[in-house]
């Protein structure tokens, strides 16, 4: 493949040619290992924060003053942002004039491949859809045509720009994974309402074989195809390659990983960097597995190295994070470190909205500005509530994507709609306010039937007459449904004085919102979020409960994004990103990890959702806030897991607090965990299992504490939410679940045998 990875004459300089500076002395044992690596395969399993862009740069440039050839060693990056930051410290390292080798992404390769496998007649010719206006006419025309014996009302339901997008997503997923659509359908969590999904997708591909076209998918799926089909093709790419250097090795999917293993053929070496731990992008196809067993069975054995030492935060977050992600099996055993210097990160868990204004507002009186701040959430429906508690607080704020501002989501305009309803009869006159009103949630009907169902309705303000024209064509129960929603509007002027978390509790029961969310979702995932959203809505209606013009105003608030603000952001665009201080919010039992009674929490997904967990936290630099909402809402399971306190305490006993640091051992959840990270970074403090020399104080870990002992009405103490009180004991007698009240942090619900507490007195007999 002359032009896509192109020989040249050997290529040799010296370390001073290549090098501009001295080498730095500031580089970790690990890291110098990394770049002297010599003959074959090697993974580097990086930690958040490790300094992988400073280390692959010298090793690129190790390896050109070895005399490699530049042009015959290829580096692969994730995205444009980060090949385009690697190629500008590559190019300010090296010494002027020296010739650099190519550091491109997956697609960009899959380009130049397929250039190159049509120029040699392996491939047709095809034009490239770049356009997001033709992928999704191609998208449309596709569906259409699946469910061109469907009702007109299927149709337009199919058409709707979600359920579209999704299945834009399932026709790059089979690509990606390279698997067969039904198979894959069957797989994933779609609803029985999207199996048109597979016939839609062989249509779509036959259209882009009718119009010569391909999408951003078929740069890498068309020539990987050609490749594992074609022997002579694959020998004209095979050979010239001696090193290929990949980052972010954890999140590449089925079709990058087999294109990969093409173009290394048996003479490139690879090298592998990544960390399993921060595999978050499954829906996309990656696996968490692919610099484990799928590595050996792609490349065969390859060189470990670690990257262990993180640049971005102090020994509490490090410690944080070894606790957090602990329970997953699908990992190598490798400690975070906080590296010598790094910022002193300070660890917090908080409840509701005070604590996160409360946060803000210390973190602005030290001089400190919000754009240096972000809230993260596991999903976007979890930050309308940030969104809105900062809107009443007055504090800016920015969203990573600006159609996600709740007054901009047409479920949250629909709900502001009833509400205003009740407080102005003379809504019920106006045909763009019942269109909103009729149309979210949907009634499943399309478009045009509506358009002409409410101008009568606001014309007439009476429902229509049976033989009337303007239900013609309706099925017995889209009648009846469009005729409760009108009998929905007309009352709620009635309920004018009630207040706006009743108001919409009755509209969602009264049009069976959650039974609807969830049927027009492409998937089970987007139903719950949808309902999640109804909660978020109901919950902060509940907190302005005597002024409903107030919350009207606030879901209604044009606000736009302001570059002073705090950012507010997905775990997942958050991805690669650090800030000084992190919130994350929505640490809520079934919201983060997220399950639900119709999406039950497997194993498998429980690993996927700590992963996510564990990004999230190691974005924070100096400061950290795990934040949950309280009130009816139980703590997530990865607080407890996370052992905020212990990581605390054994960092400022490392840091020489006089108030930490004591000749007795220190008390810890997870002794066994804590003595290697001491024993690492070089510390001599000794630790023991918490509480194990007090009778009279609950014992924590696989042990636990004698359900017998628990009563209502005992008082304890958390490591993390104070002081509390027992009001439940349920569940099994050898694990019980405590329900307790804190005197700081509300309601919890807890796992008693794994909860980090100790007894303070016992329950009066009655």
């Amino acid at each position: 493949m002359t032009d896509a990875v192109s020989p040249q004459a050997t290529h040799e300089a010296s370390s001073a040619s290549v090098i501009s500076t001295d080498e730095d002395r500031s580089l970790t044992d690990e890291q110098r290992a990394v770049i002297a690596h010599g003959e074959g395969h090697a993974r580097v399993a990086a930690v958040a924060g490790a300094g992988k862009t400073t280390t692959l740069v010298r090793r690129v440039l190790e390896l050109l003053a070895a005399g490699e050839n530049p042009r015959r060693v290829l580096v692969l990056m994730f995205n444009r942002a980060a090949r385009d930051d690697f190629r500008l410290k590559l190019e300010r390292e090296a010494s002027p004039g020296t010739l650099l080798p190519e550091v491109r992404t997956f697609h960009s390769i899959g380009h130049r491949l397929t250039q190159s496998l049509t120029r040699w007649g392996y491939l047709a010719s095809r034009q490239l859809l770049q356009a997001d206006w033709q992928r999704e006419r191609l998208f449309r025309q596709a569906v259409m045509q699946s469910l061109d014996q469907a009702d007109g009302e299927t149709r337009e339901a199919a058409l709707d720009a979600d359920r579209l997008e999704a299945f834009g997503q399932f026709c790059d997923l089979v690509k990606a994974e390279v698997a067969e659509p039904a198979a894959l359908f069957e797989r994933l969590d779609y609803a029985d309402s999207e199996r048109h999904f597979v016939e839609a997708y062989g249509i779509a591909e036959s259209l882009l074989d009718a119009s010569n076209s391909m999408t951003y998918a078929d740069l890498l799926y068309r020539p990987l195809c050609c490749l594992e089909s074609v022997p002579e093709a694959r020998q004209r790419v095979q050979g010239f390659l001696t090193h290929v250097i990949v980052d972010e090795y954890q999140d590449i999917n089925e079709a990058q990983l087999r294109l990969l293993r093409l173009l290394a053929g048996d003479s490139a070496q690879v090298m592998a960097v990544g960390d399993a731990n921060q595999c978050i992008y499954e829906w996309r196809g990656a696996r968490p597995d692919a610099m484990l067993a799928r590595f050996d069975s792609l490349f065969g054995h390859a060189r470990d190295y670690p990257l262990s030492y993180t640049f971005r935060h102090g020994h509490a977050l490090a410690l944080a994070a070894n606790h957090a992600i602990r329970g997953n099996r699908e990992r190598r055993d490798q400690l975070c470190l906080a590296a010598p210097g790094n910022p002193a990160t300070t660890l917090e868990a908080g409840t509701g909205a005070n604590a996160l204004l409360a946060t803000l507002a210390r973190w602005h009186e030290e001089g400190r500005e919000s754009r240096e701040a972000c809230v993260l959430v596991r999903s976007w429906s979890l930050s309308v509530s940030v969104q809105l508690q900062l809107l009443r607080a007055g504090i800016p704020f920015r969203l990573a994507q600006e159609e996600r501002f709740v007054f901009r989501l047409p479920l949250v305009q629909a709900l502001a709609g009833y509400l205003q309803l009740a407080r102005a009869p003379g809504l019920l006159n106006d045909p763009a306010h019942l269109a909103l009103l009729f149309s979210q949630p949907t009634t499943f009907v399309a478009q045009d039937r509506l358009r002409a169902l409410v101008d009568e309705l606001a014309h007439t303000q009476h429902w229509p007459a049976k033989d009337a024209n303007v239900l013609g064509g309706l099925r017995p129960g889209q009648r009846r449904n469009l005729k409760r929603r009108w009998q929905l509007l007309c009352e709620l002027p009635k309920l004018a004085n009630w207040p706006p978390a009743k108001l919409l509790e009755h509209v969602v029961d009264a049009i069976d919102a959650e039974k609807v969310l969830r049927r027009s979702a492409s998937r089970r995932e987007k139903g719950d979020d949808d309902v999640r959203l109804l909660d978020v809505l109901i919950e902060q209606a509940g907190e302005l409960a005597n002024d409903p013009d107030a919350f009207i105003e606030l879901l209604r608030n044009p606000v736009e994004n302001r570059d002073d603000g705090v950012l507010i952001s997905t775990v997942h665009g958050a991805k690669g990103l650090e800030w000084p201080l992190v919130v994350l919010a929505g640490l809520n039992e079934e919201d983060f990890p997220h399950y639900s009674r119709e999406n039950p929490l497997s194993p498998e997904r429980q690993e996927e959702e700590r992963r996510l967990y564990y990004v999230g936290i190691t974005r924070a630099r100096e400061r950290l806030l795990l934040l949950q909402d309280g009130g009816e809402h139980r703590p997530s399971r990865f607080l407890e897991e996370t052992a905020v306190a212990d990581a605390g305490c054994v960092a400022r006993a490392l840091a020489g607090d006089v108030g930490s640091a004591t000749e007795t051992a220190l008390a810890v959840s997870e002794p066994a965990l804590v003595e290697r990270y001491l024993a690492r970074v070089g510390s001599s403090l000794a630790v023991t299992r918490r509480d194990e020399s007090a009778a009279e104080v609950a014992k924590v870990g696989a042990a636990g504490l004698a359900p017998s002992s628990w009563q209502v009405g005992d008082r304890l103490r958390h490591a993390t939410f104070g002081d509390g009180e027992v009001v439940v004991v349920e569940g099994s007698s050898t694990n019980p679940v405590i329900d307790v009240r804190f005197d700081s942090a509300g309601r919890r619900r807890l796992i008693a045998a794994r909860a980090p507490v100790e007894r303070l007195s016992r329950a009066r007999p009655r």
